[in-house]
């Protein structure tokens, strides 16, 4: 399997984002959106994140900014629906997903034992020789698990809980972001190098759903044409293969890292044809095209589980410019 390439990002914070009540997201106006300072959480981008999430155009993580995949969600909804495509939050969009409507979209939800009787990693070591001695790759913090497991920015899941202590019976605010996709037979699916999205079709050829994603770099470039969807894994583990993919560091020997969210590919691995290439979750998932990797595609874990569920071997990938 092919490895990540982590580039340094840095992702904006807001001052005012504790500010922020679920109230204002729920019954956010399109017209309010240019009330928020640049730079700020906007409730109306948090709103219409959620509201693409829960009808199945992924957003990436729920982060309250205007964004390069937000505007790529914008555009596949409207693809989907038979709009004018040009990736703007505009009325009609806004209407159509509901907007204008108060919706409980940003939800209360009490902290369960199960949630905090888990074993937290500290810290995920970025040396594969140190992080293949773990017995598992699971989350490093309530934060981040309950992040991911509501699709949202943890910066954001920060902001929206300030101060909270994150134990047994609090309550906390999170993203609803509804049920995962079913009822669908994926047909055919494009791995949209331009638009960087995973794009999966119907057998008439109509849009059904849509990814932000990572796709190859410029040093390790994803494959060409069309390859078939061969296996697929939940909570795989990780083979390091210097030889066949990529060196990190020092470590020219094999290894294997146990499986987790955390893992370099994060808990799905869709293997294709095209040996050593796949679809599959990260570890990081704000850095969703921000980031580059060994040539695989890389989704959100959330998106790519989502997608191994619905998918079937055989089914063809195509890579398109």
């Amino acid at each position: 399997m092919s490895g990540l390439l982590a580039l340094s990002c840095a992702w904006p914070t807001s001052t005012l984002a504790a500010a922020i009540t679920r109230d204002d997201v729920n019954g956010a106006k399109l017209a309010e959106r240019s009330d928020v300072a640049a730079g700020d959480l906007n409730p109306v981008m948090i709103k219409a994140q959620i509201l693409l999430d829960r009808s199945h155009v992924s957003p990436g993580v729920i982060d309250g900014y205007n964004g390069e995949n937000l505007t790529k969600a914008l555009s596949a909804y409207e693809t989907m629906n038979d709009l004018t495509v040009d990736g703007e939050l505009d009325e009609e969009v806004w209407e159509l997903l509901g907007g204008e409507k108060n919706a409980d979209l940003l939800v209360e939800y009490e902290i369960t034992a199960s949630d905090t009787d888990r074993d937290f990693i500290d810290e995920i070591p970025s040396d594969y020789e140190e992080l293949a001695e773990l017995e598992s790759v699971g989350f490093t913090s309530i934060e981040e698990m309950l992040a991911e497991r509501h699709h949202m920015d943890i910066e954001l899941f920060k902001a929206l809980n300030d101060s909270k202590e994150l134990t047994e019976g609090t309550t906390i605010l999170v993203a609803d972001i509804g049920d995962a996709r079913t009822g669908v037979t994926i047909d055919r699916i494009e791995a949209d190098k331009d638009r960087a999205q995973i794009r999966a079709y119907d057998e008439d050829d109509r849009l059904i759903l849509a990814y932000p994603a990572t796709i190859g770099s410029e040093e390790n470039p994803s494959p060409e044409g069309t390859h078939q969807i061969k296996a697929i894994a939940i909570d795989p583990t990780y083979s390091y293969r210097p030889s066949e993919n990529f060196q990190q560091g020092d470590n020219d020997e094999q290894l294997t890292i146990a499986p987790g969210p955390n893992n370099p590919v994060g808990n799905v691995w869709i293997d294709l044809s095209e040996p050593t290439y796949g679809i599959h979750g990260t570890y990081e998932p704000a850095k969703i095209d921000k980031a580059a990797s060994h040539g695989c595609v890389r989704l959100t874990n959330w998106d790519a589980r989502e997608l191994a569920e619905l998918v079937e071997t055989g089914i063809d990938v195509e890579f398109v410019d």
